[in-house]
Protein backbone atom coordinates (compact mmCIF):
# COMPACT_ATOMS: atom_id res chain seq x y z
CA UNK A 1 0.00 0.00 0.00
CA UNK A 2 3.03 2.26 0.35
CA UNK A 3 3.16 2.95 -3.37
CA UNK A 4 -0.52 3.71 -3.88
CA UNK A 5 -1.42 7.05 -5.43
CA UNK A 6 -4.73 7.18 -3.56
CA UNK A 7 -4.91 10.44 -1.66
CA UNK A 8 -1.95 12.03 -3.45
CA UNK A 9 -2.31 15.42 -5.14
CA UNK A 10 1.28 15.93 -6.28
CA UNK A 11 0.89 14.65 -9.85
CA UNK A 12 -2.52 16.31 -10.25
CA UNK A 13 -1.02 19.64 -9.27
CA UNK A 14 1.90 19.23 -11.68
CA UNK A 15 -0.34 18.56 -14.68
CA UNK A 16 -3.58 20.41 -13.88
CA UNK A 17 -4.71 23.76 -12.54
CA UNK A 18 -6.81 22.85 -9.52
CA UNK A 19 -7.84 25.22 -6.73
CA UNK A 20 -6.88 22.65 -4.12
CA UNK A 21 -3.22 22.95 -5.17
CA UNK A 22 -3.14 26.40 -3.54
CA UNK A 23 -3.14 24.60 -0.19
CA UNK A 24 0.17 22.89 -0.90
CA UNK A 25 3.55 24.65 -1.20
CA UNK A 26 5.49 24.64 -4.45
CA UNK A 27 2.76 25.01 -7.08
CA UNK A 28 3.05 28.44 -8.65
CA UNK A 29 1.25 27.68 -11.94
CA UNK A 30 4.16 29.17 -13.87
CA UNK A 31 2.78 27.52 -17.02
CA UNK A 32 -0.41 29.54 -16.84
CA UNK A 33 0.60 33.11 -17.50
CA UNK A 34 -2.60 34.22 -19.23
CA UNK A 35 -5.30 33.51 -16.70
CA UNK A 36 -7.25 36.60 -17.70
CA UNK A 37 -9.34 34.30 -19.90
CA UNK A 38 -10.34 32.21 -16.89
CA UNK A 39 -11.30 35.34 -14.98
CA UNK A 40 -13.42 36.60 -17.90
CA UNK A 41 -15.11 33.22 -18.32
CA UNK A 42 -15.83 33.05 -14.59
CA UNK A 43 -17.41 36.51 -14.87
CA UNK A 44 -19.48 35.29 -17.81
CA UNK A 45 -20.56 32.25 -15.79
CA UNK A 46 -21.71 34.51 -12.95
CA UNK A 47 -23.73 36.68 -15.35
CA UNK A 48 -25.32 33.70 -17.12
CA UNK A 49 -26.19 32.04 -13.80
CA UNK A 50 -27.77 35.26 -12.54
CA UNK A 51 -29.90 35.35 -15.70
CA UNK A 52 -30.95 31.72 -15.21
CA UNK A 53 -31.82 32.57 -11.60
CA UNK A 54 -34.07 35.36 -12.90
CA UNK A 55 -35.64 33.07 -15.48
CA UNK A 56 -36.29 30.49 -12.77
CA UNK A 57 -38.09 33.11 -10.70
CA UNK A 58 -40.50 33.70 -13.56
CA UNK A 59 -41.44 29.99 -13.73
CA UNK A 60 -43.86 30.31 -10.83
CA UNK A 61 -45.45 26.88 -11.21
CA UNK A 62 -42.23 24.95 -11.88
CA UNK A 63 -41.45 22.05 -9.54
CA UNK A 64 -38.17 22.59 -7.69
CA UNK A 65 -37.87 26.27 -8.62
CA UNK A 66 -36.42 27.37 -5.27
CA UNK A 67 -34.18 24.33 -5.11
CA UNK A 68 -32.80 25.05 -8.60
CA UNK A 69 -32.14 28.63 -7.55
CA UNK A 70 -30.18 27.39 -4.55
CA UNK A 71 -28.03 25.32 -6.92
CA UNK A 72 -27.44 28.37 -9.11
CA UNK A 73 -26.43 30.45 -6.08
CA UNK A 74 -23.92 27.76 -5.15
CA UNK A 75 -22.49 27.79 -8.67
CA UNK A 76 -22.22 31.59 -8.63
CA UNK A 77 -20.22 31.44 -5.38
CA UNK A 78 -17.95 28.80 -6.93
CA UNK A 79 -17.25 31.05 -9.92
CA UNK A 80 -16.57 34.07 -7.69
CA UNK A 81 -14.02 31.98 -5.81
CA UNK A 82 -12.54 30.71 -9.08
CA UNK A 83 -11.55 34.25 -10.02
CA UNK A 84 -9.29 34.34 -6.96
CA UNK A 85 -8.10 30.72 -6.89
CA UNK A 86 -7.65 29.50 -10.46
CA UNK A 87 -7.77 32.91 -12.12
CA UNK A 88 -4.79 33.96 -10.02
CA UNK A 89 -6.18 37.39 -9.25
CA UNK A 90 -3.33 39.19 -7.42
CA UNK A 91 -3.65 38.23 -3.77
CA UNK A 92 -1.43 37.29 -0.86
CA UNK A 93 -1.01 33.54 -0.39
CA UNK A 94 -2.89 33.68 2.91
CA UNK A 95 -5.95 35.30 1.34
CA UNK A 96 -5.79 32.90 -1.61
CA UNK A 97 -5.92 29.96 0.81
CA UNK A 98 -9.07 31.43 2.34
CA UNK A 99 -10.76 31.65 -1.06
CA UNK A 100 -9.54 28.14 -1.82
CA UNK A 101 -11.16 26.73 1.31
CA UNK A 102 -14.46 28.39 0.39
CA UNK A 103 -14.10 27.24 -3.23
CA UNK A 104 -13.51 23.60 -2.36
CA UNK A 105 -16.27 23.53 0.24
CA UNK A 106 -18.73 25.06 -2.21
CA UNK A 107 -17.87 22.62 -5.00
CA UNK A 108 -18.81 19.62 -2.87
CA UNK A 109 -21.81 21.37 -1.25
CA UNK A 110 -23.18 22.56 -4.61
CA UNK A 111 -22.95 19.13 -6.20
CA UNK A 112 -24.73 17.74 -3.14
CA UNK A 113 -27.46 20.35 -3.75
CA UNK A 114 -27.63 19.25 -7.40
CA UNK A 115 -28.17 15.64 -6.34
CA UNK A 116 -30.92 16.71 -3.96
CA UNK A 117 -32.55 18.62 -6.83
CA UNK A 118 -33.03 15.28 -8.56
CA UNK A 119 -34.70 13.86 -5.44
CA UNK A 120 -36.99 16.91 -5.26
CA UNK A 121 -38.53 15.85 -8.57
CA UNK A 122 -39.97 12.74 -6.92
CA UNK A 123 -42.03 14.98 -4.62
CA UNK A 124 -41.23 13.08 -1.42
CA UNK A 125 -41.62 16.50 0.17
CA UNK A 126 -43.49 19.46 -1.26
CA UNK A 127 -40.94 21.50 -3.17
CA UNK A 128 -40.24 25.11 -2.24
CA UNK A 129 -41.49 24.66 1.33
CA UNK A 130 -39.42 25.67 4.36
CA UNK A 131 -38.91 21.96 5.07
CA UNK A 132 -37.55 21.20 1.58
CA UNK A 133 -35.42 24.32 1.28
CA UNK A 134 -34.27 24.07 4.89
CA UNK A 135 -33.11 20.47 4.56
CA UNK A 136 -31.15 21.27 1.41
CA UNK A 137 -29.50 24.39 2.82
CA UNK A 138 -28.75 22.83 6.22
CA UNK A 139 -27.23 19.63 4.85
CA UNK A 140 -25.20 21.57 2.28
CA UNK A 141 -23.99 23.90 5.05
CA UNK A 142 -22.74 20.94 7.08
CA UNK A 143 -20.81 19.62 4.06
CA UNK A 144 -19.44 23.08 3.27
CA UNK A 145 -18.27 23.76 6.81
CA UNK A 146 -16.72 20.30 7.26
CA UNK A 147 -14.89 20.31 3.94
CA UNK A 148 -13.90 23.95 4.23
CA UNK A 149 -12.43 23.41 7.68
CA UNK A 150 -10.26 20.51 6.54
CA UNK A 151 -9.06 22.56 3.56
CA UNK A 152 -8.30 25.64 5.65
CA UNK A 153 -6.69 23.59 8.42
CA UNK A 154 -4.44 22.03 5.77
CA UNK A 155 -3.45 25.38 4.26
CA UNK A 156 -3.05 27.32 7.50
CA UNK A 157 -1.85 24.44 9.72
CA UNK A 158 -4.17 25.52 12.52
CA UNK A 159 -4.04 22.17 14.32
CA UNK A 160 -1.03 20.70 12.53
CA UNK A 161 -3.04 17.53 11.91
CA UNK A 162 -2.55 17.68 8.13
CA UNK A 163 1.04 18.94 8.09
CA UNK A 164 2.23 15.64 6.64
CA UNK A 165 0.32 16.45 3.45
CA UNK A 166 2.35 19.62 2.84
CA UNK A 167 5.37 17.78 1.46
CA UNK A 168 6.23 14.84 -0.76
CA UNK A 169 3.17 13.59 -2.65
CA UNK A 170 0.81 15.95 -0.80
CA UNK A 171 -1.20 13.03 0.50
CA UNK A 172 -4.48 14.10 2.13
CA UNK A 173 -7.01 11.29 2.05
CA UNK A 174 -10.04 13.21 3.48
CA UNK A 175 -9.64 16.00 0.91
CA UNK A 176 -9.04 13.44 -1.82
CA UNK A 177 -12.28 11.64 -0.99
CA UNK A 178 -14.24 14.87 -0.63
CA UNK A 179 -12.77 16.71 -3.62
CA UNK A 180 -12.14 13.91 -6.12
CA UNK A 181 -14.57 11.11 -5.30
CA UNK A 182 -17.65 12.54 -3.54
CA UNK A 183 -18.53 14.86 -6.46
CA UNK A 184 -18.50 11.89 -8.84
CA UNK A 185 -20.87 9.99 -6.56
CA UNK A 186 -23.23 12.97 -6.31
CA UNK A 187 -23.17 13.52 -10.08
CA UNK A 188 -23.74 9.85 -10.85
CA UNK A 189 -26.71 9.78 -8.46
CA UNK A 190 -28.12 12.95 -10.04
CA UNK A 191 -28.00 11.57 -13.57
CA UNK A 192 -29.41 8.17 -12.57
CA UNK A 193 -32.28 9.70 -10.58
CA UNK A 194 -33.16 12.17 -13.32
CA UNK A 195 -32.98 9.50 -16.02
CA UNK A 196 -35.36 7.27 -14.06
CA UNK A 197 -37.69 10.21 -13.49
CA UNK A 198 -37.86 11.20 -17.15
CA UNK A 199 -38.15 7.74 -18.65
CA UNK A 200 -40.20 5.90 -16.03
CA UNK A 201 -42.38 8.68 -14.62
CA UNK A 202 -42.76 11.16 -17.47
CA UNK A 203 -42.39 8.52 -20.17
CA UNK A 204 -40.48 10.96 -22.37
CA UNK A 205 -37.20 10.88 -24.30
CA UNK A 206 -36.55 14.44 -25.48
CA UNK A 207 -35.34 15.78 -22.10
CA UNK A 208 -32.66 13.09 -22.14
CA UNK A 209 -30.98 15.01 -24.97
CA UNK A 210 -30.46 17.93 -22.60
CA UNK A 211 -29.42 15.73 -19.68
CA UNK A 212 -27.02 13.74 -21.85
CA UNK A 213 -25.54 16.96 -23.25
CA UNK A 214 -24.93 18.22 -19.71
CA UNK A 215 -23.08 15.01 -18.84
CA UNK A 216 -20.94 15.12 -21.99
CA UNK A 217 -20.06 18.78 -21.53
CA UNK A 218 -19.08 18.28 -17.90
CA UNK A 219 -16.95 15.26 -18.82
CA UNK A 220 -15.22 17.27 -21.56
CA UNK A 221 -14.34 19.95 -19.03
CA UNK A 222 -12.76 17.41 -16.71
CA UNK A 223 -10.83 15.78 -19.56
CA UNK A 224 -9.41 19.15 -20.58
CA UNK A 225 -8.43 19.95 -17.00
CA UNK A 226 -6.98 16.61 -15.96
CA UNK A 227 -5.68 15.09 -19.20
CA UNK A 228 -5.21 17.66 -21.96
CA UNK A 229 -4.25 20.66 -19.82
CA UNK A 230 -0.52 19.95 -19.59
CA UNK A 231 -0.26 19.50 -23.36
CA UNK A 232 -2.15 22.74 -24.09
CA UNK A 233 -0.01 24.59 -21.58
CA UNK A 234 3.25 23.33 -23.04
CA UNK A 235 2.07 23.80 -26.63
CA UNK A 236 1.11 27.43 -26.06
CA UNK A 237 4.12 28.29 -23.87
CA UNK A 238 1.83 28.90 -20.93
CA UNK A 239 -0.60 31.18 -22.76
CA UNK A 240 -3.61 29.01 -21.89
CA UNK A 241 -4.27 25.73 -20.13
CA UNK A 242 -7.09 23.29 -19.51
CA UNK A 243 -8.66 25.32 -16.71
CA UNK A 244 -9.96 27.79 -19.29
CA UNK A 245 -11.82 25.04 -21.14
CA UNK A 246 -12.95 23.41 -17.90
CA UNK A 247 -14.63 26.66 -16.86
CA UNK A 248 -16.28 27.01 -20.27
CA UNK A 249 -17.57 23.43 -20.53
CA UNK A 250 -18.77 23.43 -16.92
CA UNK A 251 -20.74 26.62 -17.61
CA UNK A 252 -22.31 25.03 -20.69
CA UNK A 253 -23.10 21.93 -18.62
CA UNK A 254 -24.86 24.04 -15.97
CA UNK A 255 -26.86 25.78 -18.70
CA UNK A 256 -27.94 22.40 -20.10
CA UNK A 257 -28.91 21.21 -16.62
CA UNK A 258 -31.12 24.27 -16.30
CA UNK A 259 -32.60 23.69 -19.77
CA UNK A 260 -33.26 20.07 -18.81
CA UNK A 261 -34.96 21.12 -15.58
CA UNK A 262 -37.00 23.72 -17.43
CA UNK A 263 -38.06 21.18 -20.06
CA UNK A 264 -39.41 18.68 -17.52
CA UNK A 265 -41.33 21.33 -15.61
CA UNK A 266 -43.36 22.53 -18.58
CA UNK A 267 -47.10 22.49 -18.03
CA UNK A 268 -47.90 20.45 -21.14
CA UNK A 269 -46.21 17.17 -20.19
CA UNK A 270 -48.64 14.24 -20.37
CA UNK A 271 -48.89 12.98 -16.81
CA UNK A 272 -49.45 9.41 -15.64
CA UNK A 273 -52.94 8.93 -14.24
CA UNK A 274 -51.54 7.28 -11.13
CA UNK A 275 -49.21 10.09 -10.13
CA UNK A 276 -48.97 13.83 -9.87
CA UNK A 277 -45.23 14.24 -9.76
CA UNK A 278 -45.25 17.29 -11.99
CA UNK A 279 -48.78 18.52 -11.54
Amino acid sequence: MGSTQFGNFHNFCLDSTLPICNLFPGYSYENASLFTGSILLAGLAIAVSAYLFYRSERKQAAVGRREMQIFLIGYIIIEICEIFTVGLFPLSSKVRIAFTGIHIGMIIATLWILMLNAIVGYQLLDDGTPMSVGLIVASAAVIFIGTGFIALDTGYSWTGHWDSSLSGDNRNIPLYVLYQLAPLVFLFAFFVLETALVIRVLGERKPMIYLGSAAVLFALGQIFNYVISVHICNGTSGAIDGALFETLFTLLSVVMIWVFWSSITEDDWPMPVSGNTYS
